[in-house]
């Protein structure tokens, strides 16, 4: 029907800013069981889901073989709403938040998780943030030459 799926937009952006704040709020030490409580939203999503298994075969360069995967009936709009759903919650499962950080450039609102050794990243990206922060200390030092 028209209209359903720009319902379902402005379901995905909420949903992303409700999320947004939950890992801000959370962000830089471990993810307490508590914060179960504060879940509600991302688990009213996933009770929706009607996910099932289907064995289907697979071909692979050394033949065909069989294996499992997982499908969805898409009954609705609104559940296309679900793969997100699930990154989120696995996110929220599998992530130590005490390495989740926010981007340090100028206008980005990205979080991202820090892998790094040191745990020392500072941008989202270091070909997008990252390289616009280098070309911004550049310009300054050029321009404090002057």
């Amino acid at each position: 029907m028209p209209g359903e799926l720009d319902k379902v937009a402005h379901q995905a952006r909420a949903l992303r800013e409700w999320f947004r704040g939950f890992v801000r709020k959370h962000m830089g030490r471990s993810l307490a069981p508590k914060a179960l409580r504060e879940l509600g939203p991302l688990n009213r999503l996933l009770e929706r889901d009607e996910a099932f298994g289907r064995i289907s075969r697979h071909s692979h360069s050394d033949g065909d073989r069989l294996e499992l995967r997982m499908m969805r009936r898409w009954r609705s709009p609104e559940s296309l709403l679900l793969p997100i759903g699930e990154a989120l919650a696995r996110f929220v499962c599998e992530e130590d938040f005490a390495n989740v950080k926010s981007c340090g450039g100028h206008s980005c609102t990205l979080v991202f998780a820090d892998r790094t050794r040191r745990r020392a990243r500072r941008w989202c990206s270091m070909a997008i943030c990252g390289n616009r922060a280098k070309q911004a200390a550049h310009r300054k030092r050029l321009k404090n030459k002057q």
